[in-house]
């Protein structure tokens, strides 16, 4: 690895980190009620959905959402099926829901579920992984190399700031929301976002087609 690897790899990343997407909508909504560091630490689970994800990517499998229709299909529709859920579940919420006093905060265990499934049901991760770190692979040393950029990638997603700028953004949001009614709204705006992200997965076609 040298620097010239690092000053173009890194930047990528760090773009590809910020894009906003649903689990980056996630951890806004959630740091908006939770706070930052409940969401920075929820965010782990979206990291233990990529960790596969590259995986697959890295022996080949991630050809799969390229080549198989079905495929594609089964983890396409899943995912915008869950998220639309999640959506449907902000925009129906009561005012006195998301009210922080009094009300049994939400577990750490169901928070990183939440980041998972997102990542895990969202075929576009696999398909990056597959068309992005390969870029940055030195095929004589194919799985040491893939390992390599992998791992940094997950760092990056960790550590670059990407998701605590998102998690701080939410919770400095949140401080202008105290009431139980202007936090409904921001969950209705939050709910509606993430079902215009599931219409979106559906819209997704398989490469090549």
């Amino acid at each position: 690895m040298d620097l010239t690897f690092l000053l173009v790899f890194l930047p990528a990343c760090f773009a590809i980190n910020m894009a906003f997407g649903p689990n980056n909508l996630l951890a806004t909504t959630n740091a908006a009620r939770i706070g930052p560091v409940r969401t920075i630490i929820a965010s782990f689970g979206r990291i233990a959905a990529f960790i596969p994800m590259i995986a697959i990517a890295g022996i080949g499998m991630g050809t799969l959402l390229t080549t198989s229709m079905w495929f594609f299909i089964v983890v396409k529709w899943a995912g915008a099926a869950y998220l639309a859920w999640l959506g449907i579940k902000l925009l129906m919420s009561k005012p006195q829901s998301v009210i922080v006093e009094g009300v049994a905060p939400q577990s750490m265990r169901s928070l990183m579920r939440q980041e998972f499934l997102v990542a895990a049901g969202n075929p576009k991760a696999i398909l990056v992984f597959t068309a992005f770190l390969p870029q940055f692979v030195i095929p004589e040393h194919y799985a040491l190399s893939f390992t390599l950029v992998g791992a940094l990638f997950l760092i990056m997603e960790m550590f670059a700031i990407a998701i605590a700028i998102y998690a701080v953004l939410g919770s400095k949001i949140g401080r202008y929301l105290r009431n139980g009614k202007a936090m409904q709204w921001f969950n209705r705006a939050s709910g509606a976002l993430m079902v215009v992200f599931s219409i979106g997965m559906l819209a997704m076609r398989r490469p090549g087609v």
